[in-house]
């Protein structure tokens, strides 16, 4: 399936898939997230080839919508910002406007090679899997990566670091990962495991807190040498876990 708001970039797409793709079929065509969600349910596709920003939401909105349907994505984008958070989402192939021939060419022999190993998982159990808290009393945590998945020990944990729709995990013994998850997602899943949102930026593990700073709200120090501000709003959450008054 085609999936892209601007109709001459499926156009140029399908003719390009026709020409030197031939064994690709084009089961149907969507431009927006509302569309490509009743198509996909329709057509129940192997491969949809996907742009990022698109009317009532974006592709990866959809990927979410979807459920349990297992097929492979293509991103197709003008906006290369994005393929980070693509790569995140274990997407097959990142293609940039205006798309090469010959990556296309390879982006395809890449999804035939899991259909053919049948390697293809439905996008909202793995997205599921890649974000559940493991076993609570392991405490581990498993994160997303480019080529899986990476498993992490809460304690490893000294904070994360809001960067839009991405979040930057800070370890403290490791160089720190970026994650495509926004930091909200991780304050509902953290926040009963000693971590604490003491920022609108910032969700900190309390127990790599090594000392803190008085003020209007304050400022902690982390074990790995971080100093982040304290907003006025969290300081009493941020006393109580400390046994301490305002």
């Amino acid at each position: 399936m085609l999936i892209d708001d601007e109709k001459t970039s499926r156009n140029v797409l399908r003719s390009y898939l026709q020409k030197y793709c031939p064994d690709v079929e084009i089961l149907g065509e969507a431009e927006n997230v509302t569309e490509a969600i009743a198509a996909i349910k329709t057509f129940a596709p192997q491969l949809i080839f996907l742009d990022v920003e698109m009317p009532q939401g974006n592709g990866f909105d959809l990927l979410e919508a979807v459920g349990e349907q297992p097929f492979e994505t293509i991103f197709v984008t003008a906006f290369d910002q994005y393929a980070i958070q693509a790569l995140n989402y274990s997407a097959a192939y990142y293609l940039l406007k205006p798309v090469s021939i010959d990556e296309l060419i390879q982006a395809v022999d890449k999804v035939r090679s899991s259909i053919q190993s049948q390697q293809i998982k439905p996008h909202a159990r793995v997205l599921l899997e890649n974000f559940q808290v493991l076993n609570e009393q392991q405490k581990k945590l498993v994160l997303p990566l480019m080529e899986g998945f990476e498993v992490v020990k809460l304690e490893e944990i000294v904070s994360c670091e809001a960067h839009d729709n991405f979040t930057d995990f800070h370890f403290a013994n490791r160089p720190k990962m970026m994650i495509c998850r926004t930091l909200k997602f991780y304050e509902e899943l953290l926040s009963q495991s000693g971590f604490l949102r003491v920022h609108k930026s910032h969700l900190v593990n309390l127990h790599h807190i090594t000392k803190y700073h008085k003020g209007k709200g304050g400022e902690v120090i982390m074990s790995d040498g971080q100093h982040i501000a304290v907003s006025a709003q969290k300081k009493e959450s941020l006393m109580s876990f400390f046994n301490l008054g305002r």
